[in-house]
């Protein structure tokens, strides 16, 4: 007999607005447990020293995580020239100074070249995997952690303000795998100085941002009232970007069991032109549009990729 969960079976999103101290694991537990949800998961990490847009998978949202981590990102950061630190951010050790100072008409100058296609190498501390260990976990031990140069997409950096000689506060719009940290630490090196991240903060993931987000105390202390289920956002909120294709009951449920289904008249689907053949189509949808399935184009039928048990 199989073992019943832990929980409440609970599916959908929260978008918390991380406070700075905690890892986004201690956020993803904390949530987890005031909702007694049996399974919960995030969307893209933020260091400790990081604010902002951390959203959070319950249940059968944890599907679509993936499709998340891969979304763009904004960022707004806070860049401290003259000093260079072990972590690349204001937890570290100071390492080394620099006097040297960049210019306004310099840092934008610089801007481009780290704008499109670039290769960056990651921080020393970061969660990457070094024959099978975390490299943070290794460089807290001592050990020379080089990690290799990987390329990452900025799509847009922008100077927003530079309160005085030794910072610049600037934004970016970034892909998948982009360090702050590492952009901070080249630009700086790229301008004659040395340089580390004072201050970080995450505006948008996808398709969330500032304006679905609560903050982590506002929600706990909602936690144990119907209210705080009010800020529980659908399964699909991170499938925006997908075509949806209704499906008849009988179509869904041959879907959860893994089969494909044909297409049929009157079915509205992306020709393959239209999305690359790279990852799943279409979402299939029963009803009201509840997800059934994301489902890839495979000669004239739609193939489920993955499957929502939500009916």
């Amino acid at each position: 007999m199989a073992r019943r969960k832990k929980g409440r079976a609970i599916h959908g999103w929260i978008c918390i607005d991380k406070p700075p101290g905690l890892t986004s694991t201690d956020v993803v537990t904390r949530v987890r447990r005031a909702l007694d949800a049996q399974k919960a998961g995030h969307a893209g990490t933020l260091d400790p020293i990081a604010t902002g847009i951390l959203p959070v998978a319950l249940g059968e949202a944890t599907k679509t995580v993936p499709h998340l981590v891969d979304a763009r990102k904004i960022y707004r950061f806070t860049a401290r020239w003259g000093e260079a630190r072990t972590t690349d951010d204001s937890e570290g050790e100071v390492t080394a100074t620099s006097t040297a100072r960049p210019a306004n008409e310099a840092i934008r100058a610089a801007l481009p070249a780290f704008i499109g296609d670039i290769v960056q190498r990651p921080p020393a501390y970061s969660a990457l995997k070094v024959d099978g260990a975390r490299a943070y976990d290794l460089a807290r031990a001592g050990e020379e952690v080089v990690l290799e140069p990987r390329e990452v997409t900025v799509y847009r950096a922008e100077l927003v303000e530079v309160p005085d000689a030794d910072r610049a506060i600037f934004e970016v719009e970034c892909g998948k795998g982009t360090y702050i940290r590492a952009l901070v630490r080249d630009m700086a090196e790229a301008l004659g100085t040395l340089g580390h991240v004072e201050a970080l903060r995450r505006t948008r993931v996808g398709t969330f941002d500032e304006a679905k987000a609560i903050g982590l105390d506002k929600f706990l202390a909602l936690s144990h009232d119907a209210a705080a289920e009010e800020h529980l956002l659908a399964v699909e909120t991170p499938l925006d970007d997908i075509p949806a294709v209704p499906v008849t009951m009988g179509d869904a449920g041959r879907l959860r069991s893994g089969q494909a289904i044909f297409l049929r008249a009157g079915m509205k689907v992306p020709k393959p032109a239209d999305w690359g053949g790279d990852g799943p189509a279409v979402l299939c949808t029963l009803g009201r549009g509840r997800p059934v399935a994301l489902c890839s184009l495979e000669a004239g039928s739609l193939r489920p990729v993955r499957v929502f048990n939500l009916f």
